[in-house]
C-alpha cells in the first residue's frame, strides 16, 4: 500500500485528496495545524479507518514532521499547507509569509534530509508535491491565457507568498536534486470549502434571503475547477508528471464572478425558493471593488493534458449543480463552521 504525508489536509482541497486517496487505497499521514479553515468535521468519512493517520501540528514544526516521515516513510509528500484566502492577505500578510514561505521552507528542509537518508530505490521513487495557485502569474487582459513559462507577477499579499514558495521548490530541486512537482491552479469550489470564499458564501446568503455581495462591476473573470477534478489532477502529476516541472490545471470554464452568482441564485430558486417568492438575483448588490483585485485569470493546460492525459470531468454547469446539491444536503456542516469566529463578514477591504 502507498503512503502519503499530505500536509493542509483538513482543508478544503486537502480534505477532498485525502478522502478521495483513503477511498483508493493510499494510507495518508494527514498534517494539519487546524487553523481557522481547518475542519475536522470534514474528515469525519474517515472515522476509525486505520489508513488515515491524523496528526496535528504546523509545517514548521521540524521535529514534528521529521518525526512523521521516520516512523511512517511515505513514498510522497502533498503539500497543501497554506494560507489562501485574498482577502484575509490583505488584512494581516504576516501570517502569508509565516505559513506559506516560512513554513514551506521549513517543510522542504526536513523532507530534503529525509529523502537524502533513503536508499537509491526509495529515493528515486520519492516525490514531493506542491500545490499552487494561478494567482502567482498576476491578471490577464481580454485575451490569453496563464502557461507554465508566463513570468510571475503576484498582486496580492497572498499570491505573493504563494510565489515565494513556488521558487523555493524549485530552488531545493535544483540545488539540492530533490524530487519535486508543483501544481498551479484556478479556482476551485465544491464540498466542504469555507465559507468565505464566493462559491459558499454565496450560497450560505442566499439561502438566508440575505444581500449578495458582489465585488466591482462582477466582470472579474476567473476558470473554475471543480475540487474533485483537482484532486484527479495532483494525483495525475504524482503518479506520472516528469521531476522538477510544473503542471497547470485549469476547469476550462471562464466566467465572470456575476455568472457564478446568478448560476447559484437560479439553482437555489429551483430547489429552495424563498418563502415572499422573490427571485435570488434581486438579492445582488454591488459593493466596493477589493483592492488590487485581478481582472482576469486563464489556464493553459495543454501540458498536463497532453503528456498525462487529464482533463476535467465535469462542465460548470454540472459541478456547481453538484456544488450546491451537496450544500443542501449538508447543512449541519455549514452551521457547525459558521459556529467559529467566521460570521460571513466582509473582510479583505482595507486599502
Amino acid at each position: 500500500m502507498p503512503t502519503w504525508l499530505v500536509t493542509g489536509g483538513a482543508g478544503f482541497i486537502g480534505g477532498n485528496f485525502v478522502i478521495d486517496a483513503v477511498g483508493r487505497g493510499i494510507k495518508v499521514v494527514n498534517l494539519d495545524a487546524l487553523t481557522y479553515a481547518g475542519n475536522l468535521d470534514t474528515l469525519t468519512p474517515l472515522d476509525g479507518n486505520p489508513d488515515h493517520v491524523f496528526a496535528q501540528g504546523d509545517i514548521g514544526d521540524a521535529a514534528l514532521v521529521a518525526r512523521l516521515l521516520a516512523e511512517h516513510r511515505p513514498d510522497a509528500v502533498v503539500n497543501f499547507a497554506a494560507e489562501s484566502h485574498v482577502d484575509r492577505s490583505i488584512d494581516g500578510p504576516a501570517a502569508f509569509v509565516h505559513t506559506n514561505v516560512v513554513g514551506t521552507l521549513a517543510l522542504l528542509e526536513v523532507v530534503r534530509d529525509h529523502w537524502k537518508a533513503l536508499g537509491d530505490e526509495a529515493g528515486a521513487a520519492f516525490r514531493f508535491l506542491h500545490v499552487s495557485t494561478d494567482e502567482v502569474y498576476g491578471s490577464l487582459g481580454a485575451s490569453g491565457k496563464f502557461r507554465e513559462d508566463t513570468p510571475y507577477a503576484p498582486n496580492s499579499p497572498y499570491s505573493a507568498s504563494k510565489a515565494a514558495s513556488d521558487h523555493l521548490v524549485r530552488a531545493f530541486h535544483h540545488t539540492y536534486g530533490l524530487p519535486v512537482l508543483t501544481t498551479n491552479c484556478s479556482n476551485n469550489y465544491g464540498p466542504y470549502q469555507f465559507p468565505e470564499k464566493l462559491v459558499p458564501l454565496v450560497i450560505a446568503k442566499a439561502l438566508a434571503g440575505e444581500a449578495l455581495p458582489v465585488y466591482g462591476d462582477g466582470r472579474n473573470v476567473r476558470d473554475w475547477l471543480y475540487v474533485g477534478d483537482h484532486c484527479s489532477a495532483i494525483r495525475a502529476v504524482l503518479e506520472r508528471g516528469r521531476v522538477g516541472e510544473t503542471y497547470n490545471v485549469g476547469g476550462e470554464a471562464e466566467r465572470e464572478n456575476i455568472e457564478v452568482v446568478k448560476a447559484i441564485c437560479s439553482l437555489l430558486d429551483a430547489e429552495r425558493p424563498l418563502a415572499d417568492g422573490r427571485a435570488r438575483e434581486s438579492l445582488i448588490t454591488y459593493v466596493k471593488d477589493r483592492p488590487g483585485h485581478d481582472r482576469r485569470y486563464a489556464i493553459d493546460a495543454s501540458k498536463l493534458q497532453g503528456e498525462l492525459g487529464w482533463t476535467p470531468s465535469l462542465t460548470f454547469e454540472q459541478g456547481i449543480a453538484k456544488t450546491v446539491r451537496w450544500y443542501l444536503d449538508n447543512q449541519p456542516w455549514v452551521q457547525r463552521v459558521l459556529d467559529g469566529s467566521y460570521r460571513l463578514e466582509r473582510i479583505g477591504s482595507a486599502a
